[in-house]
């Protein structure tokens, strides 16, 4: 598969990257990594980057503007479907490939590279320039164990595998990476943050059955002076609270005119709860976009029916 993916990179001078809509570390990383990984290996080629930006990400580096994609290849890292792209329309490429970590959604490209078994997409694009003439540097590297730290959280979570481990050991060993300097743009934050992580903390409601939630209004997020993203990107630091089971963040994105829905597990299966809804993505790590906290409402219900049968099945040691 992997040289499948090389030859049509190889065939087109005109290569577009795209990812997921709400971009996170893994998906900047990715795109990031392959452009910068087929640049170098093909000088002559032009390489863009596309999608909706965050200042928290700028350190992955610039996403380009394109207005003419006719006969050129497009890669989608990191999503399994189509509405969830980002940037682009997929009528518009000669040749599509995608490369994803999600469980399959849909088919839409020409050629498709699915393992869910992986860490993240960064891994999987570590796997593609590890496998092919794709060239790689210390920038590149650096980017890639960002992107496999950040969805694996630092190597916590069950999709760290032993593959995982010695890929990235081979990778700082032969590239010098300086892991404890790479750390620190991906988890530095204004303090602003810290203050909501703590408005979160303070105000989260749990269910009987151990559903954790909390509804953020545009008026919440204006108060701590952060934007509609923040919320997301600390669910994880909410892992390993004893009454809780399923956290789930709802925050109101008044420029997008939608909720964000963030929701984590630490055993039941949630991404086909959020399917429902539009959302999806990992077992116990997936998102949706919604338009009511109506709707919200009808996801915690969801979620606490999905933690009570978790229960009375005795597959935890849960206690109330």
């Amino acid at each position: 598969m992997y040289s499948d993916i090389y030859k049509l990179i190889e065939e087109f001078d005109k290569i577009v990257l795209a990812r997921h809509v709400g971009v996170d570390p893994d998906a900047m990383a990715s795109v990031m990594a392959l452009k910068d990984s087929i640049k170098l290996t093909f000088n002559n080629k032009q390489v863009y980057a596309v999608g909706s930006g965050s200042n928290r990400f700028s350190y992955f580096g610039k996403l380009d503007k394109l207005d003419n994609m006719n006969d050129s290849l497009l890669i989608v890292l990191d999503t399994p479907d189509i509405r969830r792209i980002d940037g682009v329309n997929l009528e518009d490429f000669k040749k599509i490939i995608k490369i994803d970590h999600h469980p399959f959604v849909e088919k839409f490209a020409d050629i498709e590279h699915i393992d869910d078994t992986a860490s993240s997409a960064s891994e999987l694009v570590l796997e593609l320039i590890n496998t092919t003439p794709l060239l790689m540097d210390k920038n590149i590297a650096s980017k890639i164990y960002l992107g496999i730290v950040s969805d694996t959280n630092r190597f916590m979570f069950n999709n760290s595998t032993s593959k995982t481990f010695l890929s990235v050991a081979k990778m700082i060993e032969e590239y010098h990476l300086e892991i404890d300097k790479l750390y620190e743009p991906l988890y530095l934050r204004p303090f602003n943050e810290v203050k909501l992580e703590g408005y979160i903390g303070l105000n989260l409601e749990i269910t009987n059955s151990g559903v954790a939630y909390i509804k953020l209004t545009d008026e919440i997020l204006n108060k701590y002076k952060v934007d509609a993203a923040s919320p997301g990107n600390m669910i994880n630091n909410f892992n390993y609270i004893n009454e809780v089971l399923v956290w789930a963040f709802f925050t109101e994105d008044v420029k997008n005119e939608n909720i964000r829905v963030s929701v984590r597990s630490r055993g039941p299966v949630i991404n086909t709860a959020l399917s429902k809804y539009n959302g999806g993505g990992h077992k116990y790590a997936s998102g949706a976009r919604i338009k009511t906290m109506e709707e919200a409402s009808q996801i915690i219900n969801d979620l606490d029916s999905l933690c009570k049968i978790y229960i009375e099945e005795g597959r935890d040691n849960f206690e109330n």
